[in-house]
């Protein structure tokens, strides 16, 4: 049986999330125990969301540089809203996902109206986010709703004690959801489509525009949802808060097998790609002598595997149609 070469990315980033938990476990059995699994889905649930989300933009070849400050706004505008006014916790998180997914369905807008390029206006609305952040308060604000208190204490008690909380499933339903909306949707195939190039994707019949602005709407959806997630997972809102998060969820989407240049990939891989990150940052937590840094020199090296993975993939492709 033959395999898709479109499938080994996918397939590396899954072996090597298996062998890397195998040597994990060699040195320190109790990271196979149900407490550190719950806490590596809690600990990673705000990324692997937002991960998503960044996804569905590579697999249409665009970027988003606005997502780790748009999750910093999202704290903030929840815990300033709390703070000031009296709407109950469900309608904040309502008003918030539908501001963060205009604010991207407007960048996906620019991009498409403007023909510009996605690096410059996310880039811009990186700033815009951050910018927002900072005028609603310069301070961490705590956040002490029931509604929130409910929620961190939702979790269900898993054989040998672990905790696998309600945020830690959410990241798994999204992550189902993406999949399904990416690879068994009409929107999906668009989204494939418009990664394989404009033009192509408008011979088959997309629409460009309304696919561009929805993919960076969806963006600015589960960067919303994952602001939440992240609130409830800190208990309070920081505009300092997230920075970076932007790039860390590109490498976790390229470690979990996507081509960063659009028009190949999987959603399911992305989870392992956020769940791979997290092993690393978990088997320096148990070996306590290694500095943190090293989960950055770690996950740099697995994102230069995977480039070059994918450009030997482009290049055995290519070898492939010329022959053919």
């Amino acid at each position: 049986m033959t395999i898709n070469p479109r499938l080994y990315p996918l397939l590396t980033t899954i072996g090597i999330f298996i062998v890397g938990y195998f040597l994990c476990y060699l040195q320190f059995p109790n990271i196979l125990s149900t407490r550190v699994v719950g806490n590596l889905l809690t600990d990673n649930a705000y990324l692997g969301i937002v991960a998503v989300g960044m996804t569905i933009v590579i697999l249409s070849g665009g970027i988003d540089l606005s997502v780790g400050s748009v999750i910093a706004f999202s704290g903030v505008f929840i815990a300033v809203m709390l703070r000031d006014t009296d709407l109950p916790a469900p309608l904040v998180i309502v008003m918030l996902l539908v501001i963060t997914s205009a604010f991207g369905a407007a960048m996906g807008w620019l991009i498409h109206a403007l023909a510009m390029p996605a690096f410059i206006v996310t880039l811009a609305g990186m700033f815009l986010a951050r910018g927002a952040a900072y005028m609603l308060t310069i301070d961490s604000i705590a956040i002490t709703d029931p509604f929130f208190a409910a929620i961190q204490n939702a979790y269900w008690l898993m054989p040998g004690r672990g905790r696998l909380t309600l945020i830690g499933v959410l990241m798994v339903v999204v992550v189902l959801a993406g999949a399904l909306l990416a690879h068994r949707t009409r929107f999906g195939a668009s989204v494939f489509a418009l990664g394989g190039g404009e033009q192509t994707a408008r011979l088959m019949g997309v629409n460009v525009g309304r696919t561009t602005v929805l993919i960076y709407a969806f963006s600015g959806l589960m960067a919303g949802l994952s602001g939440v997630v992240f609130s409830v997972y800190t208990g309070s809102g920081y505009p300092l808060a997230t920075v970076g998060t932007e790039l860390t969820a590109i490498a976790a989407v390229v470690i979990g097998g996507t081509i960063l240049t659009g028009g190949a990939g999987y959603v399911i891989g992305t989870l392992f790609g956020v769940l791979t990150m997290g092993l690393i940052q978990t088997y320096l937590v148990f070996d306590g002598s290694l500095s943190s840094w090293w989960t950055k020199i770690v996950i740099g090296m697995l994102l230069l595997l995977f480039i070059l993975l994918q450009k030997g993939l482009l290049r055995l492709t290519a070898f492939g149609a010329a022959r053919a």
